[in-house]
């Protein structure tokens, strides 16, 4: 059988009372004796040391900080504040922001982020591929002038026209040397498609090609001349004054960005090129769309957010690669996704 613990009622009211009574009367004493002040030290038993509250003791933490700094050897006139925040302590505190640049780096003053994965992409690795085996084809010359075939010696001395000169002239030399040798013929024409992206000894064995074709002739130029690859890239752009995609090369020279193209002789600065709408910009770090940042408005304090840069048209809102046909043609102007 389980015990039970059972509980037995309080008789009566009166034998409860009397209870509450004495240990009220009993604890009075102890209360009155807690009260009392403390003893002086002559009423205190000998050899008996008297019991004192102890000491408050103020400081700032600011002491508290130099103490420890002194503890770990950063010496006497090591400085930490309270309010400083190490990079080891979680805080729940927004950082300052800090103001984004007016204008960026790039070409035309914008910023660039990475494209997403497309039709853009693949063709640019596809290039690179291609660049890669023309590259062992260029150093096969070199060392053999005798094996090399016509075209791609052309394409080495062009490269030797442009090493030779420096500044503004190596530019202008790379651009007019690929310009009188590639005829402009589209895509279409030449190989029976909308569009086709040729590496430099594949444009020079024809003497063909479009706007694409001439930017990367030109890249890989002043690559192989010396030029460093962050300061080149191709450009893809919407030429608002024919309203047809156009591609380009832009090559940074002392801080400024001056453009290469295939239709005019002389260079351009990305400053004095407004007629171009920037899409994409292409190099060895791969494909990138521009952004622009919203400068005339600070929604919020110093924050400044950037947005695609063709944004503010729908007519370039995206890369089409469209250029008006020949007149004659069978199809209607800009049907045709082919770049000049």
């Amino acid at each position: 059988m389980k015990p039970h613990l059972q509980l037995r009622p309080v008789r009566s009211l009166a034998l409860a009372a009397g209870l509450g009574l004495s240990i009220l009367a009993g604890a009075a004493p102890a209360l009155a004796t807690d009260q009392a002040e403390w003893p002086d030290q002559g009423a205190v038993a000998a050899g008996i040391d008297p019991v004192r509250p102890p000491t408050a003791t103020f400081f700032s933490i600011n002491d508290v900080l130099a103490k420890a700094d002194r503890q770990r050897g950063r010496g006497p006139g090591a400085v930490r504040l309270a309010a400083y925040t190490s990079p080891d302590v979680a805080t729940d505190t927004q950082p300052a922001l800090k103001a984004a640049p007016v204008l960026g780096e790039e070409p035309f003053g914008l910023f660039t982020f990475r494209a997403p994965e497309g039709v853009l992409w693949r063709k640019w690795r596809g290039v690179e591929a291609d660049l890669a085996k023309e590259k062992a084809v260029l150093d096969q010359c070199r060392a053999d002038s005798h094996t090399c075939p016509s075209y791609a010696a052309q394409f080495l001395r062009l490269v030797d026209a442009v090493r030779a000169k420096s500044g503004r002239a190596r530019l202008e030399e790379v651009n007019r040397g690929v310009n009188l040798v590639v005829r402009y013929v589209s895509d279409l024409a030449q190989h029976g498609e909308l569009d086709r992206w040729s590496t430099p000894l594949a444009t020079f064995a024809t003497a063909k090609g479009d706007c694409e074709d001439y930017a990367i002739a030109k890249y890989v130029a002043l690559i192989e001349a010396g030029v460093s690859r962050d300061d080149l890239q191709i450009v893809l752009v919407r030429d608002r004054a024919v309203r047809q995609d156009h591609a380009v090369l832009a090559a940074r020279l002392d801080g400024r960005w001056l453009l290469l193209d295939n239709r005019w002789s002389n260079l351009t600065e990305d400053s004095e090129a407004g007629r171009f709408a920037p899409l994409f910009a292409i190099n060895h770090h791969g494909v990138h769309l521009f952004a622009a940042p919203y400068a005339k408005g600070t929604p919020h304090g110093d924050e400044i957010q950037a947005s695609p840069a063709a944004s503010a048209s729908t007519d370039t809102a995206e890369w089409t690669g469209a250029e008006a046909m020949p007149i004659g043609s069978s199809f209607g102007l800009g049907s045709l996704p082919v770049l000049m």
